[in-house]
């Protein structure tokens, strides 16, 4: 078997990229969600547990028996690695969560293979995000 932690791909995936960009474009400008792919190309590959990402991002874990989630969990069984998922970071000072721009049924494939298995994120900020505590 492989190793439990070795499920992930470490760059990004085009098709993932303009998914991504087609539904941050339901949410944002189309001038934001331009920003936000180009902010996702210059991201670092970074780890965080399933079970956060779904808390961080206010949804519910699918089913393993979910069609794309069964998808994933065949695709790691057979030693295929996932596409990292693609995440805007919230802002809970406003009451902002986490939005999963690609990848949510990867994070509930990665959850029910190993809850403790570190997802491959690239995380930006959006364009308008409030800093240093203001």
């Amino acid at each position: 078997m492989k190793d439990r932690d070795d499920i992930w791909e470490k760059s990004l995936a085009a098709d993932d990229l303009k998914s991504a960009r087609g539904y941050l474009a339901l949410l944002f400008t189309e001038r934001d969600a331009d920003h936000l792919a180009k902010a996702f190309r210059r991201a670092s590959c970074i780890g965080y547990p399933a079970k956060d990402l779904l808390r961080a991002s206010q949804t519910h874990l699918l089913e393993k028996n979910a069609p794309e989630v069964a998808h994933n969990l065949k695709k790691i069984k057979k030693g295929k690695k996932l596409s990292p998922v693609l995440l805007v970071r919230g802002d809970g000072s406003v009451g902002a969560t986490l939005t999963i721009a690609d990848g949510y049924h990867r994070i509930c494939a990665s959850w029910h293979w190993d809850e403790k298995c570190p997802v491959a994120c690239y995380l930006v900020d959006h364009p308008h995000a409030r800093r240093g505590g203001r």
